[in-house]
């Protein structure tokens, strides 16, 4: 009976070295993904930046900072990206979720989280800051950039259409 009670504590010790790989691997493999989302925020914000830009004649729009490459990711800590016309700001903040992959916040599986901020001179005078939820979403079909925005429970994909909104709302 102790034969085989050592036994199977002894597989179960063997099996953690297998258990220990697979988390660290996956734990490498959302590392990876979150530097990558974070980019791909960063595009489609520069996209709309460099879209819009070359509508205009007389002034441009301020994109900071101009360039993202994946090391410019923080894992610990808050990243921020900043769409300036005139003192019309859209600043965009987002940070990793406590968890590996997280649906505290948002009931879609999501390994990003944050917020983004619209606000002008105007606004600021009357002490409002417009704040949408962003999320980074782990979905069957794809992983993308979601919005939420909890005053109205609407939702839906962070991309160009969205951009535009928010920017005819803080013009």
């Amino acid at each position: 009976m102790q034969k085989d009670r050592l036994k199977k504590l002894a597989e179960a010790i063997d099996a953690l070295a297998a258990k220990d790989t697979a988390l660290m691997q996956r734990t490498l493999t959302i590392a990876a993904l979150r530097r990558r989302a974070a980019v791909e925020l960063h595009a489609i914000c520069s996209a709309f930046v460099s879209g819009l830009n070359r509508q205009l004649s007389k002034i441009q729009l301020d994109f900071d900072p101009p360039e993202y490459p994946p090391e410019a990711f923080q894992e610990v800590g808050t990243n921020l990206l900043q769409i300036n016309v005139r003192g019309r700001i859209l600043q965009i903040e987002f940070a990793s979720t406590p968890e590996t992959v997280s649906t505290e916040n948002f009931r879609v599986p999501h390994i990003l989280e944050g917020s983004i901020r619209c606000f002008n001179q105007e606004f600021l005078d009357r002490a409002v800051i417009e704040e949408q939820f962003i999320f980074y979403c782990l979905e069957k079909k794809r992983n993308l950039w979601r919005f939420f925005d909890a005053r109205t429970y609407r939702s839906g994909p962070f991309d160009q259409e969205y951009l535009i909104s928010l920017m005819e709302h803080v013009l």
